[in-house]
């Protein structure tokens, strides 16, 4: 028997893609998940799908990554079926288990995959250091300016903590916490 899985990371992508793929490679059960992230390795369509093989059945997948992201937890998974006896195959890889070179195959793209994902990241952090040096904010934009805390200030000196924050569209604590973030200190608390 051969069982299709297929995902999407997020719920605005489509499914039709692949399940078209798996349908054609005569897959007879197809399940799926859709808006999972490929880091994490419990999805119910996943757990469906593996809990759906049986020796001599094989998992069919449009493409490795569908699977998953984690060079570790790939190879995992692929080691287990072995050993329960079923075969792992990948549309767009080309890889079959089912076969030593296939196996092979499988563990090198695993390998190139992850090895892509460490360079990304790598590139990531060199970024977020450059920017630093420059004097740019790295990370989410700061809930209020410092002219806004300036502002809060005077306004916290005729209302509550509650209503400057809604003039500004945050809550208290975000309130209070740019506050001292810029060195402003106040009796409020929230």
């Amino acid at each position: 028997m051969r069982i299709g899985y297929a995902r999407v990371s997020t719920d605005d992508q489509n499914l039709d893609l692949q399940l078209a793929a798996l349908k054609k490679a005569d897959c007879d059960d197809i399940f799926t998940d859709q808006g999972v992230s490929g880091a994490r390795f419990s999805r119910p369509g996943l757990e469906q799908a593996m809990a759906a093989l049986s020796k001599g059945d094989t998992l069919v997948v449009w493409r490795l990554d569908r699977l998953g992201r984690s060079l570790t937890k790939l190879v995992e998974l692929v080691d287990a079926l072995g050993a329960r006896g079923v075969q792992f195959v990948s549309l767009t890889e080309c890889i079959d288990t089912t076969s030593p070179g296939g196996t092979f195959l499988f563990h090198i793209m695993a390998a190139l995959a992850q090895f892509e994902r460490s360079l990304i990241g790598e590139r990531t952090r060199a970024g977020m250091v450059a920017a630093k040096a420059r004097g740019q904010h790295v990370g989410r934009r700061r809930a209020m300016t410092q002219s806004e805390c300036d502002e809060a200030q005077q306004l916290l000196a005729l209302q509550s903590s509650q209503a400057v924050a809604q003039r500004f569209d945050v809550h208290p604590r975000t309130l209070l916490r740019s506050l001292r973030r810029y060195g402003i200190e106040t009796q409020r608390t929230v």
